[in-house]
């Protein structure tokens, strides 16, 4: 897959935009906490985690867990809200065998070059019946993304990503069962207005693989649509989750 590799300028613009604030990231740990019962001495690896905002959640939230992110570009780490990012891979990850009671994967799947070889390393580091937490869009799931209503050409895109049952296949195939998946309404903006002001095309993967006339005509729509639309901006992403 891996449809980017994030420069500096993707790296900024990431940071800059694409931290939920905590009534953002409200819904999400209600959700893993389904799936995920963090315990003091547990250790949780945040694999693929940009600039760090969802291990500092993390560490936040449950301060007795240990908390490992990873994440393989070196522009994110330099940008990181969290510390120490180290350096890995989805297919490399520097975690000896069994060490991990939890796996934490946030809009990455579409990013890895080789789905069942990072299933295999995910199966490798993670302790028995320990849950893999995959917070992402889909292929064909683009419904619940209010991105997509103002820039419909992006849809296509999002059709390259990976699909539900192409990451359970994926899976499935070292050994893990699908235990969960469901939509999570998240607020992503107070308003739209929030959210045109704030737009940066390289934070998104789709509006980058877009034409530019797509992307301008997308834009002017956006813009029209904030000059009347009231109230907070709420998106559903999927957690699938894997044991």
């Amino acid at each position: 897959m891996a449809l980017i590799a994030y420069d500096s300028v993707d790296a900024t613009a990431f940071a800059a935009t694409r931290h939920l604030r905590d009534d953002g990231l409200a819904t999400w740990r209600a959700a893993i906490g389904r799936y995920f019962e963090p315990r003091a001495g547990m250790r949780l690896l945040d694999l693929g985690c940009g600039t760090g905002s969802w291990a500092r959640a993390f560490r936040a939230w449950w301060p007795d867990v240990d908390v490992v992110a990873v994440d393989p570009a070196p522009a994110m780490r330099r940008r990181g809200v969290f510390e120490p990012v180290v350096a890995g891979a989805a297919d490399d990850i520097p975690l000896a065998d069994t060490s991990v009671d939890g796996v934490w994967l946030s809009t990455v799947v579409h990013h890895l070059p080789d789905l069942g070889a990072a299933a295999r390393e995910i199966r490798r580091v993670l302790k028995p019946d320990a849950p893999v937490l995959i917070r992402s869009a889909f292929a064909g799931r683009h419904e619940g993304i209010s991105l997509f209503r103002w820039f419909p050409e992006a849809v296509a895109v999002l059709g390259r990503y990976p699909s539900i049952p192409d990451v359970e296949a994926a899976f499935a195939a070292v050994g893990f069962t699908t235990a969960g998946c469901e939509p999570v309404p998240q607020m992503t903006a107070r308003s739209l207005a929030e959210v045109a002001a704030g737009l940066q095309r390289e934070a998104h993967t789709p509006l980058q693989l877009i034409s530019d006339e797509a992307y301008t005509a997308g834009v002017a729509r956006l813009n029209r649509a904030a000059r009347t639309h009231g109230g907070p901006v709420v998106d559903a992403l999927d957690l699938l989750v894997m044991r």
